[in-house]
């Protein structure tokens, strides 16, 4: 019962937490868009002290322009976001916080300053992905090792945006977070789901030594042997005894073996058939 309430909170957790953060940046991109705030003076601009606000704010702030931005940072935020709380229950708020911080610090005093800023959660994301991806490894469990090569798959094609291809895309904010989530999954690689260990695993750590089935059918099967042998080795003693018997046995003379023999004929020849004789006709 403890652990059906614990899954169901568990599930529960990874649904709301996700939701939470969707909100909050839904309703800061509405209040930018419709209010024309110009938030992204928020975001994060490299090397300047006056970028350094940036680091905490930056996730939450998208183009203005259209929701393309945002749509495309949305599903994968709760996909990936639901994955970490799932899985990584006790560390999940301390991975998203040093993704969190640690990809905007990265990204202030690693990249160039070009008068512009950087804003958009993609640089949480791909600190997630790689978290998952690399942390997926290290740990053999099958359905954690599943869910990293469902993140591959679906996407993978993240992997190019740490390389300078489109302009206006903040490559060094998506590297800053893949090598922040890497780092992470070395630093956590004991922390997090452990796979299920089976009998043997448990028994071997008891000191308890494994039953050896493969040794016990063998010797099964030499003794089975052994004794087909033995009752083979026993009618052949048997078979030469009785010949051995019947060559020691001395021969008859020719007269009794033919006495034997017109006695054996009369027997069957000489019968007597007993009957009711008919009467004569005088008598009658």
């Amino acid at each position: 019962m403890k652990m059906i309430q614990s899954d169901k909170s568990r599930t529960l957790e990874a649904l709301i937490y996700p939701l939470l953060v969707l909100i909050v940046m839904w309703s800061v991109f509405l209040l930018d868009r419709y209010f024309q705030l110009g938030l992204y003076k928020f975001g994060v601009k490299p090397q300047t002290m006056e970028g350094i606000k940036g680091i905490f704010l930056m996730p939450f702030i998208h183009g203005q322009r259209d929701f393309s931005h945002i749509i495309n940072n949305s599903v994968p935020t709760f996909i990936l976001l639901s994955t970490l709380i799932y899985f990584y229950r006790e560390i999940a708020l301390q991975v998203t916080l040093f993704v969190w911080l640690g990809t905007g610090f990265l990204l202030w005093y690693l990249a160039v300053n070009t008068h512009s800023y950087h804003i958009g959660m993609s640089g949480v994301l791909y600190g997630l992905f790689g978290f998952l991806f690399i942390s997926g490894f290290f740990k053999k469990y099958l359905p954690l090792q599943a869910i990293s090569l469902f993140v591959a798959f679906v996407y993978g094609s993240m992997i190019w945006g740490i390389f300078p291809m489109e302009q206006g895309v903040s490559w060094e904010g998506h590297l800053s977070g893949f090598l922040v989530g890497s780092l992470l999954a070395v630093v956590f690689r004991k922390k997090g789901p452990v796979p299920p260990k089976y009998r043997y695993e448990i028994e071997k750590e008891m000191g308890i030594e494994p039953p050896d089935l493969e040794g016990q059918w063998k010797e099964n099967r030499r003794i089975w042997e052994e004794q087909q042998l033995a009752r083979q080795e026993e009618i052949r003693q048997r078979v030469a005894k009785l010949e051995e018997l019947k060559r020691d046995q001395p021969a008859e003379p020719e007269g009794k073996i033919e006495s034997k023999k017109k006695t054996s004929t009369s027997n069957y020849i000489d019968v007597n058939y007993h009957f009711v004789p008919k009467k004569k006709k005088e008598e009658e």
